[in-house]
């Protein structure tokens, strides 16, 4: 009986056994199902998530930088900020100041201060904008007779006659002061450029050459300055020069916070901004664009014999 007993139970453990071990092999399909199903819900959140919509009112800040109010709260004032816009409406009324950015090339006519009647044209390259309201202002390069100059104009200065966009297009930096220091080939724009026009919805481009440097000396240093529009910086610095750049170097910059919301202006008041101006700059662009549609029509001379 004990030796039929001992059997029993080996056999009942070896089953038990077996039985465990076929259920552990099948425990992994209903854990293969809930990953199934989960995978299967979240494909579904993320195609029930919508875009977030860009509100279209605040891309007007790229175009339009001048309406925005200085970010440093110590030159800031709502009564004469508001006052200001209504002058500069005032003013696009009467001329028309296009669309441009820091690498298109303008065509500015200027009333001559020292002739009474005559105009003096000046094309360039715009390296620099800056500057917010009636103190807006640009910069424009060019080369001229194997001269280097520059000309800086307000934005909304009187004794301008007209801006007219050569082409417009960005460059990988804010700022081009650093073509001061490039080949002048890079700079050097013919008076007579025929105007580039793009169709009405295109992005405008970016441009992506990037410029040789000459020798130093330099008028500042770039290396420290973490530009991407040059090409050949690091075959004029030194050991001395890249060790010098390591030791300035601020990464944690990008993690003030403090430093981004004074140099940024809060959503909510570009938005209210942007509600005042921006119809009435709409219409202004329509009546513009009416008006250039227009076919002029001129009668026909009477030729006397």
């Amino acid at each position: 009986m004990a030796v039929t007993l001992r059997k029993s139970t080996e056999l009942f453990t070896v089953a038990k056994w077996l039985t465990r071990r076929d259920c552990r092999t099948l425990s992994s399909l209903p854990e293969k199902a809930k990953l199934a199903s989960l995978e299967v819900t979240e494909k579904a959140e993320t195609s029930r998530r919508r875009p977030k919509k860009v509100n279209p009112l605040l891309e007007n800040r790229h175009a339009y930088p001048e309406f925005l109010p200085d970010p440093n709260p110590k030159w800031r004032n709502s009564l004469r900020e508001k006052l200001e816009r209504a002058d500069m409406l005032k003013r696009r009324n009467q001329i028309d100041i296009p669309e441009f950015y820091v690498g298109s090339i303008l065509a500015v006519t200027i009333a001559d201060p020292h002739s009474q009647g005559k105009t003096n044209r000046f094309v360039g390259i715009c390296i620099e904008r800056k500057g917010c309201g009636l103190r807006a202002e640009f910069t424009l390069r060019n080369v001229v007779d194997h001269q280097g100059v520059e000309v800086r104009y307000d934005l909304y200065d009187p004794t301008i006659h007209k801006i007219q966009v050569l082409r417009v297009e960005k460059r990988l930096d804010d700022k081009l002061f650093y073509l001061r220091d490039a080949l002048p080939e890079y700079s050097t724009f013919s008076f007579d450029m025929d105007p580039e026009i793009l169709p009405e919805g295109t992005p405008v481009p970016i441009n992506p050459v990037k410029v040789e440097l000459k020798p130093k000396p330099w008028l500042e240093r770039w290396e420290r300055q973490e530009l991407q529009g040059i090409s050949n910086i690091e075959q004029y610095l030194t050991k001395k020069d890249k060790v010098r750049r390591e030791l300035r170097k601020t990464p944690w910059e990008k993690y003030d916070l403090m430093k981004q919301y004074r140099k940024t202006i809060p959503i909510e008041e570009q938005t209210d901004i942007w509600s005042e101006v921006n119809s009435q700059l709409q219409q202004l662009q329509l009546a513009r664009k009416k008006s250039t549609r227009k076919r002029t029509f001129s009668a026909p001379k009477t030729q006397l014999g």
